[in-house]
């Protein structure tokens, strides 16, 4: 077991052993044990990407209906990028609980749920490019979970609690997160609409997938017809496809290669944009002045003098 030590807020459940898949822990929880339904009860989830599709599917909804009505929004960095969490009654206790049965949604219940009690930590050490995965353990009061005779390996529990398939689809994205997090002041705080592209690509999946097949997005990046096909039936290889996406937004990567000509074609669209705004302004101004000379007291005005020859008191 490895003994590494990392900085945790004070009186934290969370132990300050980082842990490795080798590592045995003792704890069970099935329907039965006193304390059954009471993390539940006490929710604080925080979802990554795939939680929010294995959610919405199971709900039937979309991933917009889901995030309006299950999820609540948070800034996870002061740079505000977007996090979110799964929603709660006014108990703490969390909406998909379904009384004494446990959890409403089980099967596609979310990543930190699976792992409870054990945490997933993305480390990277200093000049290495690669997070490695390890663990810590969560040990908290009305847990009763720990002092079950069982004893397990952690690589052996994730197996058991199906993590290893969202740990796969969400991995490159807790590297994205890592990647701004240590990158620190070198990227700075995103432009507003980059967040706006992170949460959309990150959370809501049947609206990226709109933003994605648009003749615009088309127009834009080099893809296959076989590529958008894929991506409009799975929201799987969709997901793979924002992390792409998301590094050549939050960090200017050309993971995504563009049209010959759309860097072109886009700077000639804001060209005409910004003409167009321009001749309207002036003809703004020029009607505005025009008003406010047709307004003039006539005393103000001499027989040899006209509002042309005036000059101009703004």
């Amino acid at each position: 077991m490895s003994q590494a030590k990392f900085d945790i807020p004070f009186q934290s459940a969370v132990s300050p052993e980082v842990l490795d898949a080798d590592t045995r822990i003792h704890f069970r929880c099935y329907k039965g044990i006193s304390c059954f339904n009471a993390c539940c009860k006490q929710a604080d989830v925080t979802l990554a990407p795939y939680d929010v599709i294995r959610l919405k599917r199971r709900l039937g909804m979309s991933s917009t209906d889901f995030l309006a009505k299950y999820t609540v929004p948070f800034q996870m960095d002061q740079d505000g990028t977007p996090g979110i969490k799964l929603r709660t009654d006014d108990t703490g206790t969390c909406l998909q609980l379904n009384g004494d049965e446990g959890c409403g949604v089980y099967e596609d219940r979310p990543t930190v749920c699976r792992y409870y009690p054990v945490a997933l930590l993305a480390l990277r050490e200093k000049g290495s490019a690669e997070a490695r995965e390890q663990f810590s353990l969560v040990k908290e009061p009305h847990c009763k979970g720990h002092l079950e005779a069982r004893e397990i390996r952690i690589g052996d529990y994730r197996t058991e609690q199906g993590v290893e398939e969202y740990d796969e689809l969400n991995r490159e994205w807790y590297q994205l997160i890592l990647k701004k997090k240590s990158a620190g002041p070198t990227v700075g705080r995103p432009p507003e609409t980059s967040l706006q592209l992170f949460f959309m690509a990150s959370y809501d999946m049947d609206r990226f997938r709109r933003f994605v097949l648009s003749d615009n997005f088309r127009s834009t990046y080099q893809l296959t017809d076989d590529f958008y096909l894929e991506l409009e039936r799975s929201d799987e290889e969709l997901l793979r496809f924002s992390y792409r996406f998301l590094r050549q937004v939050l960090f200017g990567e050309h993971s995504v290669q563009e049209a010959a000509d759309a860097w072109e074609k886009r700077v000639a669209e804001r060209k005409e944009v910004w003409d167009a705004r321009r001749e309207f302004e002036l003809k703004r101004r020029a009607a505005a002045e025009d008003e406010k000379y047709r307004h003039q007291p006539d005393a103000e005005s001499t027989p040899d003098q006209n509002p042309g020859d005036r000059p101009c008191c703004d």
